[in-house]
């Protein structure tokens, strides 16, 4: 029984004892499960979406004119293929009937990295849920998704009467031109709940059934990275001080730590031999990283080369963030060079910032259903956005090599599982503001714990340790973080970590490099769970966090 059921009144096993038979088997009605193998009610396919077009069904395909959906059996789900040779599609949406009750909780993952939004919600009929989600009731909780590397961005709603599916196909805010080739656009997935299971445990099951092939790194993740005290104003010197630090609290059992280099390297005068500093910061103890943002163009650039400003929509102040079309050969090859110098340089882990802002001209919190605006299109139009998208991540992959570990960093965890050995899944913390972090970390790391070595490594963001953060506040992020089996990467700010921090920190790095679980045992309650269980090999722990002992704050961060 869920701590849930117990504050929501569930009846006590004494009571429970005492009823007759057939009144225990009606208490808790079994939550109905929407078999995906069963045809959809409907299957509509849209030129747009004020074009829709519904389709006739016949056997496994699905018809009008000449275009046609077809539903086929894998052996890991239910492929749907779109063939549409004179027809822009823009999406599809697929439709099952089933009876919900109208106290289920619904629970979804989101476009990119998730902002402080992730949690258990009533059911909102209109509310998007992107790539895969969840209906809990009764300690049951049923799954649905699409495998990870879809050739669609796949959105979900779930209402009383049934589940929606719809799958963007779109080519930038346009229809996709397919031409005579046929496109698998999704692999349908669900899973049935076990009555009594955890709903980490399911959900973990479902990632795990999602991503057939994750790609993950060989050793522990953890280290430090500048930008949550330097904000880019760092140094190399700053960096090696980084460096030493983490080198000297690593466990001696354990692999070195990494020092990554954030934004603000493009410095000549601060970093004028980017190989040199990866060799110090290697002869320092430290594995040396990168952060890199490989789609931005600079002035000059040919304008051939670029995405259209019309992604941005009515977003005028951002048209000078200039970006490649990674659609077009010279533009995606420029594009690579930014990977293959990072690791020409010595580095063995970089990170790429940036690119679905730069793609789509949205960030994640402000996509709702779509991910990018209308009336504007990619050099090439025969391919949808999802293959696009994988096409970059793709040949970042191989631009990197295979020893090279990445994280992604304003990426599409969906696309990027099983080629990205970790992934940035939440807003960026603060070294600054404490509720930023308690917002946009905790919610992050609670809720997407499942993804954890289903998809990638998790990345939660950093642990700042600043002067203008409290100490004991951080020090709670940092135990959450180790404790958790995801990236352990801190950001320590000169004067900020005396020999009580240092303490501290090495015991968080021994914690991470033993390979401990936790999960948080209070989501269906909050969006920033405080209650925590640990597990690791002398036994198992709970923590409770008091993240805001003085409230969250209700303004905008």
């Amino acid at each position: 029984m869920n701590r849930r059921d117990l504050i929501l009144g569930a009846t006590s096993a004494a009571s429970l004892a005492a009823m007759p038979l057939q009144a225990q088997s009606g208490s808790k009605p079994s939550l109905p499960f929407a078999d995906l193998n069963e045809a959809p009610a409907q299957i509509t396919i849209y030129a747009g979406l004020d074009n829709a077009r519904p389709l006739t069904r016949s056997g496994g395909e699905w018809r009008s004119g000449d275009f046609a959906v077809t539903l086929a059996n894998t052996q890991t789900g239910i492929a749907v293929s779109l063939s549409a040779p004179a027809l822009a599609v823009t999406h599809l949406r697929l439709r099952w009937h089933i009876a919900h009750p109208e106290d289920i909780l619904v629970f979804c993952d989101a476009w990119e990295r998730s902002y402080g939004d992730l949690g258990w919600r009533n059911v909102i009929p209109e509310r998007p849920l992107p790539w895969y989600c969840a209906v809990h009731q009764n300690s049951v909780t049923h799954c649905y998704g699409v495998e990870t590397g879809a050739a669609s961005f796949a959105m979900w709603q779930v209402d009383t009467a049934g589940i929606t599916l719809w799958l963007d196909v779109r080519n930038g805010g346009e229809g996709v031109q397919l031409g005579a080739r046929a496109l698998q656009a999704a692999t349908l997935v669900g899973r049935r709940g076990e009555p009594g299971e955890s709903i980490h445990t399911a959900l973990s099951a479902f990632c795990r059934t999602m991503c057939p092939s994750p790609r993950l790194p060989k050793t522990t993740v953890y280290g430090s990275n500048d930008w949550y005290y330097a904000y880019g104003k760092n140094t190399a010197e700053g960096i090696l001080r980084d460096a030493d630090i983490v080198a000297s609290l690593a466990p001696a059992s354990a692999p070195k730590p990494f020092a990554i280099v954030d934004d603000g390297w493009q410095d000549k005068r601060a970093f004028p031999d980017m190989a040199a500093l990866t060799a110090q910061i290697r002869s320092h103890g430290a594995r040396p990283g990168l952060w890199i943002r490989p789609l931005r163009a600079q002035e000059g650039t040919d304008r051939k080369l670029l995405l259209p400003d019309a992604r941005f929509g009515n977003h005028s102040e951002r048209l000078r963030d200039l970006a490649y079309d990674p659609t077009i050969p010279e533009a995606r090859d420029a594009v690579l060079e930014t990977m293959r110098q990072a690791v020409e340089w010595g580095n063995d882990l970089v990170k790429h910032d940036y690119s679905t802002y730069e793609l789509f001209g949205a960030w994640g919190s402000e996509m709702g259903p779509s991910m990018t605006t209308g009336n504007w299109h990619f050099n090439d139009r025969s391919r949808t956005n999802a293959e696009i998208v994988l096409d970059l991540y793709r040949g970042l992959r191989q631009a990197a090599g295979d020893q090279t570990v990445i994280i992604g960093c304003n990426t599409i965890g969906h696309l990027a599982a099983g080629l990205f050995e970790a992934n940035r899944t939440g807003d960026d913390v603060s070294g600054r503001d404490w509720e930023r972090t308690c917002r946009m970390g905790v919610n992050t790391l609670a809720f997407r714990l499942p993804q954890n070595r289903a998809f990638f490594i998790v990345d939660a963001d950093c642990v700042p340790l600043t002067k203008a953060i409290e100490w004991e506040k951080t020090r709670m992020w940092l135990d959450a973080v180790a404790r958790s089996e995801t990236a352990l990467i801190v950001s320590l700010e000169p004067g900020a970590v005396g020999n009580p921090q240092k303490d501290v920190l090495r015991e968080a790095f021994a914690i991470a490099a033993a390979t401990p679980s936790a999960i948080a045992d209070d989501t269906l309650l909050t969006t920033t769970p405080q209650h925590w269980t640990s597990h690791r090999a002398n036994g198992t722990q709970t923590m409770t966090y008091n993240w805001n002992e003085d409230g969250a704050s209700p303004f905008p961060i």
